[in-house]
């Protein structure tokens, strides 16, 4: 049965690594509600219209309005053999909702949360560094460069530390996610829908893991 894949974890867990090792490695596509909104706004369907108007009066898009935009592009050519995707659902409404439309598309829904404790997740983000001219990214307390905030490809160019990467901004950022994200975590626990994975292992072990529940959750 194809599938649905729900990939949750707070910034710095790692999901974005994880969603792009999915959707090379299983050739499913990584459907994220910005990018869904972003190509409504450049058409002209009804669905189109009906979104244009409820942002231009400043209001929030209805959770039914939101899962039917999701319904619209997941039924597309490129999803037939599932999809994970990204920033939806955000409230347990919406999960509730998901879990309508999985069962409408015939899909099997699997919920993983990459679990990290929060001083790593500090830790990951604070001390994040990237070259500005490769763009490769180092971490001073993981992955540090051989020669102190210089790029290792690019000797001459000093690493840059975001902006919104500050103890103060990051600490904002996690209690954010954690406010917004336990209803949710709560709504998949309770339906037994969550799996947690360790998200302090490496990548690849991560993957492995991930792909592990996948089979697991086919095979029911």
């Amino acid at each position: 049965m194809s599938k649905i894949i729900v990939l949750m974890g707070a910034p710095g867990a790692g999901k974005g690594t994880q969603a792009r090792l999915l959707q090379e490695r299983l050739h499913l596509p990584q459907i994220s509600t910005g990018d869904m909104f972003r190509a409504l706004a450049r058409s002209q369907s009804p669905l189109a219209e009906e979104v244009r108007v409820i942002q231009q009066s400043g209001n929030l898009i209805p959770d039914e309005l939101v899962i039917r935009v999701v319904e619209d592009r997941t039924a597309q050519e490129d999803c037939s053999k599932g999809y994970i995707l990204d920033g939806f659902p955000r409230t347990a409404a919406q999960a509730e909702m998901l879990e309508q439309l999985a069962a409408r598309q015939q899909k099997k829904l699997s919920t993983i949360l990459i679990d990290v404790p929060l001083e790593q997740l500090q830790q990951r983000m604070t001390g994040r560094r990237s070259c500005p001219v490769c763009g490769e990214i180092y971490n001073i307390h993981f992955k540090p460069p051989a020669n102190d905030n210089r790029c290792d490809l690019h000797p001459d160019a000093e690493l840059i530390h975001r902006a919104d990467d500050t103890a103060e901004k990051v600490q904002v950022r996690l209690e954010t996610y954690n406010r917004e994200t336990e209803p949710l975590i709560d709504y998949y626990q309770r339906t037994g829908r969550l799996h947690r994975v360790r998200g302090t292992a490496s990548p690849e072990e991560i993957y492995r893991e991930i792909e592990n529940i996948l089979n697991r959750d086919s095979a029911l």
